[in-house]
C-alpha cells in the first residue's frame, strides 16, 4: 500500500464515509493516477480538466458519475494532500435528476413470483412492501421488526419496544 493510498484511507475512516463511497473514491484516484502513470502529488489542475474531458469524451460517463469522480479527487487533493482545490478551473458539471421507474402491479407481482427462493421472495416483498434501500434491508435485524405494526420496521430514530 502506498503511503498516499493510507493517507487517504485514514482520513476517509476518520470522516466516517461508507465502505462503498471510500471504495469508489480509491478507485477512482488510482484510475486518474494509472491513467497518467504518475502519482496524483505530481499531477496538477491541468491533469485534472483533462481527466475530467476523458471521463465525458472518452469513457461516455453521466454527469453525475463525472461528478462522483471528481469529489473523490477533490477529497485526494484537499484531504489528502492539502493542496487548494479551485471550483473556477474544475467546475461539476450539472446534475441529471432522473425520475424513478414506477413500475405497474402486474410488473411487481411478476418480478416478486420470479424469486428462485422462499428467501428471495421475501427480500423483493420487504423491498417493496417498506421502500427501504437494499443496504437498509441487508442490515436489518429481527429486533428492527415491530410486530404490532405488522412487521414495518421502526422509524428511523426509533429503538426498539423495551430498548
Amino acid at each position: 500500500m502506498t503511503h498516499l493510498r493510507k493517507i487517504m484511507l485514514e482520513e476517509l475512516h476518520r470522516r466516517n464515509y461508507a465502505q462503498t463511497t471510500i471504495d469508489c473514491y480509491v478507485r477512482t484516484v488510482e484510475h486518474f493516477s494509472r491513467y497518467f502513470q504518475r502519482s496524483p502529488e505530481q499531477l496538477g489542475p491541468q491533469h485534472i480538466r483533462e481527466y475530467q474531458a476523458a471521463l465525458f469524451k472518452k469513457w461516455k460517463l453521466a454527469p453525475n458519475t463525472v461528478n462522483q469522480r471528481l469529489a473523490a479527487l477533490r477529497f485526494c487533493y484537499i484531504q489528502t494532500l492539502k493542496r487548494a482545490w479551485s471550483l473556477a478551473e474544475t467546475p461539476y458539471p450539472k446534475k441529471v435528476l432522473k425520475l424513478p421507474i414506477i413500475l405497474s402491479q402486474d410488473e411487481v407481482a411478476r418480478l416478486i413470483n420470479s424469486a428462485l427462493t422462499p428467501f428471495h421472495r421475501i427480500v423483493l416483498m420487504t423491498l417493496y412492501a417498506t421502500g427501504v434501500r437494499r443496504a437498509e434491508l441487508a442490515r436489518l435485524k429481527i429486533s428492527d421488526i415491530d410486530s404490532q405494526r405488522n412487521g414495518h420496521p421502526h422509524p428511523r430514530g426509533q429503538g426498539t419496544p423495551g430498548s
